[in-house]
């Protein structure tokens, strides 16, 4: 009988044995061939606006530096360009001028010379009076024989050359009265008003060695050093807004089955102790070609696209800045 017990109690342990290996195995077989859980990894972006100056100069100075927070319309950089300030000399130079020239024109000639063309008329005058008696005596001695023609053809012409030579003095005396004509004094104050958009100009690039902040932000990057020089146009700083930012995903075609424009989903931020952020999808586009999975089937196979997924916050969240990853569990989207 104690036999038969041992026989039934070695059996059994054999039994429990077999049975610890077999879901030991089976434990261990789930562990690794279970489905790993898919997660969707982004990355946090945000709004950057590149200053850069119009004109060519020197860096004098930064009013701010990296990292700092300004505001839209908080100077940022002084550029010296002293031949902006030479062209600047030289333009008001040109419009002084153009407006001594334009009041010339307005104010018409000078109190003396309007006197000396009044006496040279009134002396013409003087001389038509003489040369018209003078020819009169002239006629009647015609008349009663006791000259030649020759002498009185002579005092004819000295008349009509003396009424001609007063006739030309009075002009001359009403052109020094009158002033310029219309069409010259238009061209002074076109000239002018030319002038004057010289200097606006100059002053324009001028405006542009003070360089301004265009958004509210954060300063991110600082290019050229001070005293460096610049070229037109070439970028000095960077400056982030960190209120207006967004979460970017690629994520391939057969994985955009839950995924749509308006969707809201969770993620976590590993650099913020894994908090939570709500995410809502904005934008959705396919990425470019080089963004496609190839089929590597003759039959049965097609190319994958990638797209491009935007998603913004719901909330405006505390501590995330761009460059930061964002984690969503891919099964927690249906």
């Amino acid at each position: 009988m104690k036999t038969i017990n041992k026989r039934h109690s070695g059996m059994l342990i054999a039994f429990l044995s077999l049975l610890f290996v077999i879901t030991v195995v089976s434990i261990i077989g789930w562990m690794v061939l279970k489905p790993e859980p898919i997660s969707l990894q982004g990355q946090a972006e945000a709004t950057e606006v590149r200053v850069s100056g119009k004109v060519p100069g020197r860096i004098d100075k930064y009013l701010v530096s990296e990292g700092m927070t300004v505001n839209k319309g908080d100077t940022l950089v002084l550029i010296a360009s002293p031949e902006l300030n030479a062209r600047l000399l030289q333009a008001t130079s040109a419009e002084d001028a153009a407006s001594a020239q334009n009041q010339k024109a307005i104010k018409g000639a000078r109190a003396e010379q309007i006197a000396g063309a009044y006496e040279l008329w009134q002396k013409a005058e003087v001389g038509v009076q003489l040369a018209e008696k003078t020819f009169n005596r002239v006629q009647n001695m015609f008349n009663d024989g006791v000259v030649p023609v020759q002498k009185r053809d002579e005092a004819e012409a000295g008349y009509q050359a003396s009424f001609a030579t007063a006739k030309a003095a009075r002009s001359q005396y009403d052109m020094a009265l009158n002033g310029a004509e219309k069409e010259d004094k238009m061209a002074a104050a076109a000239m002018v008003n030319r002038a004057r958009g010289a200097v606006s100009e100059v002053e324009s690039y001028l405006s542009e060695t003070t360089l301004i902040s265009p958004i509210s932000g954060e300063v991110s990057d600082v290019f050229p050093k001070q005293g460096e020089l610049v070229g037109s146009g070439a970028p000095i700083m960077n400056i982030v807004d960190l209120r207006d930012i967004w979460v970017v995903f690629n994520i391939r075609e057969d994985m955009l089955t839950n995924i749509r424009i308006g969707k809201e989903f969770d993620a976590t931020v590993p650099a913020l102790g894994n908090q939570t952020i709500r995410l809502k999808v904005s934008y959705i586009k396919a990425m470019a070609s080089y963004a496609t999975f190839k089929a590597t089937k003759t039959n049965g196979g097609f190319d994958v696209k990638t797209f491009e997924v935007r998603a913004k916050p719901l909330t405006q969240p505390e501590g995330l800045r761009p460059g930061m990853s964002l984690m969503v569990d891919y099964d927690k989207l249906n």
